[in-house]
């Protein structure tokens, strides 16, 4: 198994280009399920997650093409409506393919989905929702089997904002008859730019990036080309390595503006941040403030940043508190940033963090994808050196992500294992 190691102390500078969203990319690709024909892709990242997914609409009838950061997918010979354990174990997004499967082969059976290991993720909203769609949906053997003879449109209410609920529904219900009402519907950039590629394809979607969604059923979509979102937690991931390091980083090829809460987080620890269209330079404080950090649905602070900041925390002048409220079991990394003499106890869904002068490199182990690239960045501070063991979770999300750390300076790099 590859391990990374880092001789922590080194402030980061230089440019750093950002990578194409892989939580955009994925429901994106998997949409190309819904039209026959060539559709083709642009800024895909190379990723273990897309990978998986390219394998799994192979699978399923497509053709699929790549070549660098260019994907090509044609689903005219869409024929299987089975998706093997053996592939959706490796990722939960794999749960997006559902909804056009129904919408398509008016059948679906998709293995129980896997991926990050942290905590219950919302699957039965999913669920909830096509039945609302006229599907019949039952779990058996592991496996999510639903069938429909003509999918319906309907008003759907999530219970908690779900973003691949959000995904996967919509994906449903652009192919239904009649009209559908997603409430208290996830907002995120990425549920944007999905509906944008959608619309595209000639669906008739309204209010996307909003609670409240409608959605009016067509017959057929047509194939579109389309470049992808850049990746606003790869971003958000350099904006606090920089902080960290007492850096002066410049990361290019970004939305600032699907960043405001980590903008705001971030100024408020003394890092400059400026903003000059799509780059933003971020340099870092002498002194770190402490700050307290609530994660929420978007537009709120991500918790997919959450790690990230408590690693930032965990150097910081004085005490903060960092609260989760999306993910439950997503404190896995605290006990490894203790190893590294970081100060956290952790009581529910809250951490309390009392800053230390400096983190020590120590033998490490990534427990899921944003808790590596926290263990990256204390590897980036810390004194002496730190290994990283099990970074096949970093490969799921983040593109070269030691080649990008050791172009702005530090002392990185991947032993292959």
């Amino acid at each position: 198994m590859d391990k990374i190691i880092i001789e922590g102390g080194h402030s980061l500078k230089g440019e750093v280009s950002i990578s194409g969203a892989k939580n955009a990319a994925l429901p994106i690709l998997v949409s190309s399920l819904l039209a026959d024909g060539w559709n083709t892709y642009t800024n895909i990242p190379d990723l273990k997650d897309i990978e998986s997914t390219l394998q799994l609409l192979s699978s399923l009838g497509a053709k699929v093409e790549r070549k660098e950061d260019t994907v090509r997918v044609d689903a005219s010979s869409l024929n299987n409506p089975q998706a093997s354990y053996d592939l959706v174990r490796k990722m939960r997004a794999s749960i997006l393919v559902l909804g056009p499967l129904l919408a398509r082969l008016k059948e679906a059976k998709v293995s129980l989905p896997g991926g990050c290991a942290i905590g219950a993720r919302p699957i039965n909203l999913h669920l909830k929702g096509l039945a609302r769609l006229g599907a019949s949906v039952e779990v058996e053997h592991g496996y999510i089997k639903a069938s429909v003879d003509c999918l319906k449109g309907n008003s759907i209410y999530f219970d908690i904002p779900t973003v691949t609920g959000t995904e996967n529904l919509m994906m449903a219900a652009v192919l239904a008859d009649g009209v559908t009402i997603l409430g208290n519907a996830a907002c995120e950039p990425e549920i944007i730019a999905l509906a944008e590629v959608l619309n595209r394809m000639g669906a008739n979607i309204q209010g996307a990036g909003t609670s409240e969604m409608t959605i009016t059923g067509v017959s057929s979509l047509r194939p579109v080309s389309v470049s992808i979102i850049p990746d606003r937690i790869e971003a958000g991931t350099f904006m606090v390595a920089s902080a960290l390091t007492g850096g002066d980083v410049t990361l290019t090829g970004c939305r600032p503006d699907h960043l405001e809460a980590v903008i705001h987080k971030i100024s408020l620890t003394g890092a400059q941040v400026d903003v000059d269209g799509k780059n933003m330079r971020v340099q870092g404080p002498d002194i770190i403030n402490s700050i307290d950090v609530k994660t929420q649905p978007y537009p709120g602070f991500p918790t997919d940043m959450q790690a990230q900041f408590m690693v930032l925390m965990s150097v910081a002048s004085g005490i903060s508190i960092i609260s989760e409220t999306i993910f439950e079991n997503r404190f896995i990394h605290v006990s490894e940033l203790k190893r590294m003499g970081a100060k956290i106890k952790v009581s529910g869904n809250s951490a309390l963090v009392q800053g230390v002068k400096k983190l020590s490199g120590a033998p490490v182990m990534a427990s899921d994808l944003r808790a590596s690239a926290s263990l990256i960045l204390a590897g980036l501070v810390a004194r002496g050196k730190t290994e990283v063991n099990r970074v096949y979770h970093l490969d799921r999300g983040y593109q070269s992500i030691e080649a990008k750390f050791a172009k702005l300076g530090a002392a990185v790099k991947r032993v292959k294992g």
